[in-house]
């Protein structure tokens, strides 16, 4: 071959790699350049829609029941993982298991008919559950019961894992009451990663609902999923100190308050080692631990740690050796008093939490 043909090919090979590049470059860049422009960007406050008010008011010193569990979109079954723990997964088994998981969590919270329910992790339409509007569904599971839903996840495309993709995710947390609802509003909480990555997480919310007591004074109602994966949960910290102020405002006004969800951080008194029924070495490194300060003065947590509710995700359950911890329950003002915490135990067949209830009254 003559040396001017081995310069052209190598010329052509070289632009070929460069313009190759220069494609690669500018997807990437149009890709960001649209998430950027339909960034879901909330108010620090909004007012969310009530559907199906009842008009039900609350009696002081009746007895009532609330329910915290995170539904985990309705594909996180015990035969998934997911990349964020380790796995490999990022999506629920398909539209069928989908169906079949918010089956059963219906058939639970219907069986279970609690006066007020606060759900986490639930779609409205997400490539993640193929789709399926699990707000609708469960509303209409629930039809004597108010419902409202905060949206916290609303993204175009999460482009990972690259092979498997999550997709778009449209999704919230849903709060039901058989009570009046007088007024519900989305509170942005603070705290976010840096700014690509936040890009492509939630914008994190507690949404919190007035209900009238027939005593003159209110229930602050609050329904949070706070931050996982944020590294050494300095999210977090910045969270609980505004959940903090925020209750204890609020039952300085003399409301009755009640916060409940997806902590993501390990309840006070948990202990690891027996929940797992073996030596627990180190904790996951998502998993914090709930500060000891957070309870304002003459507050309690209404938990259960003797009843896993949360499970590692990074391979599908097995019972004996996934890693399990206590994440989710509630905390409640000294002017309300609870008779019983208990978790519920349904293995984590349909969701990787398990179901918080608590029995209660507001004196």
């Amino acid at each position: 071959m003559k040396r001017g043909n081995e310069k052209s090919i190598l010329k052509t090979i070289l632009l070929s790699c460069l313009g190759f590049i220069l494609f690669v470059g500018l997807a990437i860049g149009g890709f960001i350049l649209y998430m950027v422009m339909t960034d879901y960007k909330p108010q620090s406050v909004e007012e969310v829609t009530i559907e199906n008010n009842q008009k039900k008011v609350i009696q002081a010193g009746e007895e009532l029941t609330g329910i915290t569990f995170n539904i985990g979109y309705g594909g996180l079954d015990e035969s998934r993982d997911f990349f964020e723990d380790g796995g490999e997964m990022s999506r629920s088994e398909s539209k069928e298991k989908t169906e079949e998981n918010m089956k059963h969590i219906g058939e639970y919270l219907k069986q279970a008919d609690p006066s007020f329910a606060l759900l986490q992790e639930i779609d409205v339409d997400s490539y993640r559950s193929f789709h399926v509007n699990e707000v609708k569904y469960l509303q209409d599971i629930l039809t004597s019961h108010s419902s409202v839903f905060g949206l916290n996840y609303k993204v175009p495309w999460v482009p990972v894992p690259v092979f498997d993709p999550m997709g778009g995710a449209h999704s919230g947390v849903l709060t039901f009451s058989k009570y009046e609802m007088e007024k519900a509003t989305r509170y942005a909480l603070p705290g976010q990663e840096n700014w690509l990555r936040q890009l492509f997480e939630l914008d994190r919310a507690m949404v919190v609902h007035r209900l009238p007591v027939d005593n003159g004074k209110e229930l602050v109602l609050i329904n949070a999923h706070f931050s996982a994966y944020d590294k050494g949960g300095e999210v977090r910290k910045q969270q609980m100190a505004y959940a903090k102020e925020f209750i204890e405002k609020e039952y300085k006004d003399g409301n009755y308050v009640v916060i409940g969800g997806d902590w993501n951080q390990l309840f006070p008194g948990t202990n690891v080692d027996s929940l797992n029924n073996k030596k627990v070495a180190e904790l996951p490194s998502w998993l914090q631990i709930l500060p000891e300060d957070f309870l304002p003065e003459g507050f309690q947590w209404g938990s259960d740690v003797t009843v896993p509710t949360s499970r590692n995700l990074d391979t599908p359950y097995k019972k004996g050796e996934t890693f399990v911890s206590v994440i989710d329950g509630f905390a409640v003002s000294p002017n309300v008093e609870i008779t019983e915490s208990k978790g519920i135990d349904l293995d984590f067949q349909h969701s990787d939490h398990n179901p918080v209830q608590i029995t209660f009254k507001l004196k």
